[in-house]
Formats: C-alpha cells, structure tokens, sequence
C-alpha cells in the first residue's frame, strides 16, 4: 500500500466530458482558415497538449505566424460557441471526498488559464483544489514543470504524488516528474496508447477510480 500526499487531475477528458467540444471548435476553426481538413481522430490526439504545440503538432510545417492564426481562431470559435460540457459521472462526489482526506488536490491541464478558471467558477469546484497550473503558464506537457510546481508549491514528494489522466501526455508528464500515474479510458487517448506508457493503473471510469483508491490500494 502507498501513501500520497498529494493527487493532481487533469480536466478534459478526465474530469469534464469536453473533448467533442474541443473538436468541434477546432474543426470549425480549420475551416474557417481554410486549411487542410483533418480527421477528428487526428484532433482526439492533441487533446492535453498546449494550444501552440497542439497545433504544430497538427501542422508541423506551420510557421510562427500560422500557429498564432490557427490558435487565435480556435479561440474565437471557442468563446463564439459556449457550451457547458458535463462534468463525468461521480467527477464531483470524488473530489469532494478526496477533499475531506489529508491530501492535496491540484490540476493540470493544457487549457489556458482564463478557460480552466471560468470552467472551475461553473462548476463551483475551484475551492477544493490547492494549486492549478495550465498550459498558457509552463512548459506544455509532457514537459513536468505544471508538476513540479505543484509539487514545489505544496511541499510534497514527487513519488507521493499521483497524477490522474485521460492521455499519454498526462502519464508522461508524471513519469518525467518521477510522480506516479493512474490512466483513465473514457477520453482522449485509446487503451493501448496509455498502456504503452506503463501507468500505476488504469480505469474505465470514475466509479472505479473511487473503488480503487479507497480500498486498498492507497494510503493518505
């Protein structure tokens, strides 16, 4: 059994059900630029990444400039078209409980910070978390700075702490932090693209994240 001091989420995909909306709004901003149109699995895969590298990763003979246009209309798209995507089944019961263990909560996500703190004010979840960190503020993952300062700003271990996440970013990202990992499938990233990636674990949803972390599996 291991003890943690401290569980980091990532947010779409893993807590909120957005990652169609994240597809739509690219597609639609692709389009508007008129660029060459992609699959909406190739869109699935970017999903985690920063707003920059997401992009580039889609395009990579962009320019600068490009990057900037394509990750601009994005935006645009985004604000044009609110949509309040739902949080997943047992998403807030979860954190709620892990909130009344002696740990700390964070997230990391590869949204902005304006996207992250408007979506926590939504859902009325911003308190139970000590720290975020998004992509428009470090290294996008699977670099481990937002980790790290997590990590840093809580004053924990590294190997006591756990990052949870729908993507090979996610798991990635912990694993160059010398953090731990657990993989959940119901988002970004296909089964076998996060098995690759040799996480502590891996669930199909949020009820058996829960089953797993308190039975006995994990100490706080």
């Amino acid at each position: 059994m291991s003890q943690y001091q401290m569980i980091v989420f990532d947010w779409d995909g893993t807590l909120m059900d957005s990652t169609s909306h994240i597809v739509f709004c690219m597609r639609e901003a692709i389009h508007k630029l008129q660029l060459s149109p992609l699959t909406d699995n190739a869109i699935f895969q970017i999903i985690g990444l920063g707003l920059p590298e997401a992009v580039r990763t889609l395009y990579p003979h962009s320019t600068d400039a490009d990057i900037q246009r394509l990750a601009m209309a994005y935006r645009e798209i985004w604000l044009d078209h609110p949509h309040e995507s739902p949080m997943f089944d047992n998403a807030v019961e979860l954190l709620h409980k892990l909130a009344n263990q002696n740990i700390f909560l964070g997230v990391a996500t590869g949204k902005g910070r304006r996207g992250l703190d408007k979506v926590l004010a939504a859902t009325g979840l911003a308190d139970l978390f000590t720290a975020t960190r998004c992509a428009d503020e470090c290294h996008s993952k699977p670099h481990p700075q937002m980790l790290e300062e997590l990590i840093s700003f809580c004053g924990v271990e590294a190997d006591a702490t756990m990052m949870i996440g729908d993507t090979e970013f996610d798991l990635l990202m912990a694993h160059n932090a010398k953090a731990k990992s657990v993989a959940v499938t119901h988002g970004a990233h296909a089964l076998e693209r996060l098995q690759a990636c040799e996480p502590l674990h891996i669930v199909d949803d949020l009820f058996a994240l829960d089953d797993w972390l308190h039975g006995n599996n994990v100490r706080f």
